[in-house]
């Protein structure tokens, strides 16, 4: 199994707690066992979640666009989150 590093942009998938098999974007790293995590739905980008690298499994895929973004301190949208998980989200329907 491949180690992925948490960085921002970089789509993950929550293991544990009630958001348990939602896709989210990491929005940003608080230190190295928590990170921001944000879907654009039910967690914004005014108030992203914190969670714990080990309640999540992260993906190969990174979302440079909004990566870029987050790494410049530039806004990015609740919709870009949400319609950038959009296919996610399909599959788990």
């Amino acid at each position: 199994m491949d180690e992925y590093k948490a960085e921002p942009g970089r789509i993950a998938e929550s293991k544990a707690g009630r958001d348990a098999g939602r896709f989210f974007i990491i929005y940003g790293i608080v230190d190295a066992q928590y990170v921001l995590i944000a879907d654009g739905k039910y967690h914004k980008t005014a108030k992203p979640k914190k969670k714990k690298l080990k309640h999540l499994r992260l993906t190969g895929e990174v979302n440079t666009q909004i990566g870029t973004k987050l790494t410049e301190g530039k806004k990015v949208f609740d919709s870009e989150l949400h319609s950038a998980l959009k296919k996610y989200s399909e599959g788990k329907a």
